[in-house]
């Protein structure tokens, strides 16, 4: 099977489609790849190119969302918004280059474990009680390390990126507005690395990602949006809940 096989019309416009709705669950929750990644496998291409495809595809919409919240992310716990985006992007160049040199399926299978802990520890960090004076519950170096490895499982990778950043940030001290801003960002710089690097590897489908950066971008606008207006009980619910059905849908395909 071809890397990349030629599309035909429908399938640009469907996925077109599931850019779109991918564009808003990054931007309000995270874990987009797991409907674009899927749905480029579907078109026929093979799991590293749809890896790569996807991650370049859902750049630009992630820029979008990120840029238009940037004013709601921060630093925390002892680590300012800039170290937060180096560590991000160091990490991202790590992730790709091993994606460019071994196959991704050793980390695919940590996916759906890596994405229940992730909704667990969210689930658990927004709906317990909390002090009136929130106080950080993670160390620097604690959390320094924790987004190192995500950053470099973003950068491979992807899946579920954005649930583990929530749940590191929100244990870190950031109330779930912040958090989801912050997250956004973060996953803009690892993507930026990574996609520098997919780009010039010759296995990208740039048809699908064309028609996935379409419907992401609008569906990242529609996201931010989202972020501004939506009550912060709805967004939890909602993180959790597309957590919850994402961990059983990999579960299942695994």
């Amino acid at each position: 099977m071809p890397a990349v096989p030629a599309l035909e019309l429908h399938t640009v416009l469907i996925l077109a489609a599931v850019g779109l709705f991918a564009g808003v669950q990054n931007a309000l929750a995270g874990g987009g790849s797991f409907i674009t990644f899927p749905a480029l496998l579907l078109a026929g291409l093979n799991p590293v190119a749809a890896n790569m495809t996807s991650t370049i595809a859902m750049f630009p919409s992630q820029t979008t969302s990120a840029i238009a919240g940037r004013k709601l992310a921060g630093g925390v716990a002892g680590l300012s918004f800039k170290q937060l985006i180096g560590i991000s992007f160091g990490g991202g160049i790590l992730g790709a280059i091993l994606l460019m040199i071994t196959p991704p399926t050793f980390f695919a299978k940590l996916v759906p474990w890596l994405v229940l802990f992730a909704t667990s520890v969210f689930a658990w960090g927004s709906f317990r009680s909390k002090p009136l004076h929130a106080v950080s519950a993670m160390p620097t170096g604690v959390l320094v390390a924790v987004q190192t490895c995500i950053a470099i499982y973003g950068g491979y990778f992807g899946g579920g990126i954005g649930f583990l950043m929530l749940a590191a940030l929100t244990i870190a001290g950031q109330q779930i507005r912040m958090a989801t801003a912050t997250k956004n960002m973060l996953a803009m710089a690892m993507n930026a690395s990574a996609t520098l690097i997919f780009a010039f590897s010759g296995m990208i489908s740039w048809p699908a990602a064309l028609a996935l950066c379409v419907g992401g971008v609008a569906g990242g606008l529609c996201g931010s949006w989202l972020i501004h207006r939506m009550p912060e009980k709805v967004m939890r619910g909602f993180v959790v809940l597309v957590g919850a059905a994402l961990t059983v849908w990999m579960f299942a395909r695994a």
